[in-house]
């Protein structure tokens, strides 16, 4: 089974389960597949992270994220009074970061890998070249943006020419930038031709990126962020992304309640998720950061009597306030337009992939020649301590900038078993709301009864310490629960919705399997 935002990308990824090749496989023609069919996240000028769970209970994670460039520094977007300036880290080629993705899918192939490339890549080169059907959501979505599309691209940019729904837009740049990779291999992309195109493009808009950052980058096998809710075990991924940490913390926050009793979306749940995060968030923002340039104090974030005595002052009859909440004795704002996908093979292999291009289109540029967008990454950095990013996350020292290190992410792809076995796989898109939408389907499954399509479709709330409002999906909460908080002393904000798009699988007992694909998007999930 492949799940994913489009559905183009879950068939071809299924298509390769099909034909004898394994979860890594489909991994890598689905991230290339969601390239093609879903421009606004899916990429090759971005980066992400995968977890992965073998067949035979072995668990690991690679992080394929963006770096700084090597002529980056800790004030590069700040003038010389010290004030951040504006779009200088969100749009433009200063705001990119130097992509990791094809060095992701070589490493996983690499290792993992059991069908040749060109098995893996033709189908989606075919895909590039025939040519991706317009949705409802991506026209509208493609109306929203094309002012900034059109501002990064020239007025005539390909994307901006009033596409409507049932339209068909081909890719031919991308499918020949595929075409020469598979011919050349995962060099094409850092020393060959492709790499002299993109530094030479990226510059001559006015960007840093150098030869000997591509040359430099290489994907990371990084350990997993394993622990234990109730009878679960939970494999997450570990910093750079502070995914699988932030979610330890709410999860074990959370753990002494019970939650079940106090049924599904009951304010008493609410409540106790909310106040759980406020404080997970909080650490994530002052400790978290590339962990190879920052001493991370993992044991003590997860120990089970420090996180008992972040809860100590929590009340049913009064909402804690996050100006009287510190790190342990962090805020940052990161893009909503991420893509997640999860799949499992006949062998029992499993992935959990999250990747981005950040915002919505990335930094917007598009290289003509080569046929994507790149990245905005570089707004996962904190500019400036205090001051939030696109996404209202607040950064500090740990976050800061310095050339080749890796931005703090919230994507949080995620494995989880019960009893010994393989239970769920399952991650988001979302920005500062991907953990707090993987918790929340996860706790749907496990203690509020759910399927996979009901835990993924239910409507979520989401809290992370600053701004101190409780954001809840517009239109899904009743009146009573918005008086009863506010009465609380909760701050209530639906404007920034929806949250997440959880695509996730849900393993039943023999080996059957029940996806859920978000109808938040045209999330599609495939399977035989």
């Amino acid at each position: 089974m492949v799940v994913s935002a489009r559905k183009e990308a879950s068939d071809i990824g299924l298509s390769i389960l099909k034909k004898g090749g394994n979860a890594f496989d489909a991994m890598v023609a689905t991230q290339l597949a969601l390239a093609v069919a879903y421009p606004v996240a899916g990429n090759i000028g971005g980066g992400g992270f995968m977890v992965y769970r073998k067949a035979n209970g072995d668990v690991g994670s690679l992080d394929y994220r963006e770096k700084a460039p090597l002529k980056a520094s800790s004030k590069m977007y700040l003038d010389k009074a010290g004030n951040i300036i504006k779009d200088m880290s969100t749009f433009g080629a200063m705001s990119v970061g130097v992509p990791g993705t094809i060095a992701g899918i070589f490493a996983v192939h690499k290792r993992f890998g059991s069908l040749p490339l060109k098995m893996l890549i033709e189908p989606v080169i075919f895909l590039a070249e025939r040519g991706v059907v317009v949705t409802k959501k991506q026209r509208k979505r493609l109306e929203n943006y094309s002012a900034d599309l059109k501002r990064a691209n020239g007025t005539d940019f390909f994307l901006t020419q009033g596409f409507q729904e049932g339209d068909t837009i081909k890719y031919d740049s991308l499918a020949n930038t595929l075409k020469q990779i598979l011919k050349n291999g995962r060099d094409d992309f850092y020393k060959g031709d492709t790499s002299k195109k993109l530094v030479a493009y990226i510059q001559n808009e006015g960007g840093i990126i150098s030869q000997e950052d591509l040359e430099n980058y290489q994907a990371k096998w990084r350990p997993v962020v394993t622990f234990r809710y109730k009878d679960l075990k939970i494999i997450s991924m570990s910093p750079p992304s502070s995914g699988g940490i932030t979610l330890a913390q709410i999860m074990k926050m959370i753990e002494p309640f019970p939650l079940s009793k106090y049924g599904h979306n009951d304010i008493k749940t609410i409540q106790v998720i909310t106040e759980a995060e406020r404080r997970a968030y909080a650490d994530r923002n002052f400790f978290l950061g590339d962990p190879d340039f920052v001493s991370i104090p993992i044991n003590q974030l997860l120990d089970s009597i420090y996180l008992s005595d972040r809860m100590k002052d929590f009340s049913f009859q009064r909402a804690t306030k996050s100006d009287s909440i510190s790190h342990g004795s962090m805020a940052f704002l990161e893009s909503n337009e991420t893509t997640h996908y999860s799949i499992v093979d006949s062998f029992g292999n499993a992935v959990s992939v999250t990747t981005t291009l950040n915002g919505n289109y990335g930094s917007k540029l598009y290289c003509n020649s080569l046929g994507f967008f790149l990245n905005n990454e570089m707004d996962d950095f904190s500019a400036k301590k205090g001051i939030p990013n696109q996404f209202g996350l607040t950064g500090g020292e740990a976050n800061s900038i310095a050339p080749e290190k890796r931005m703090l992410s919230s994507m949080t792809p995620t494995i989880v078993e019960r009893a010994g076995k393989l239970y769920m796989v399952v991650g988001s898109p979302g920005g500062a709301t991907i953990i707090t939408s993987v918790l929340q389907t996860i706790l749907n499954v496990y203690e509020f009864g759910m399927n996979m399509q009901e835990a993924v479709s239910a409507p979520r709330f989401h809290h992370q310490w600053l701004p101190d409002h409780i954001t809840l999906e517009s239109d899904s909460f009743s009146k009573q629960i918005k008086d009863s908080l506010k009465i609380l002393g909760y701050k209530i904000n639906e404007k920034n919705t929806p949250i997440g798009k959880v695509d996730a699988i849900l393993l039943l007992k023999g080996l059957k399997k029940e996806g859920g694909a978000d109808p938040r998007g045209d999330d599609a999930t495939s399977g035989y």
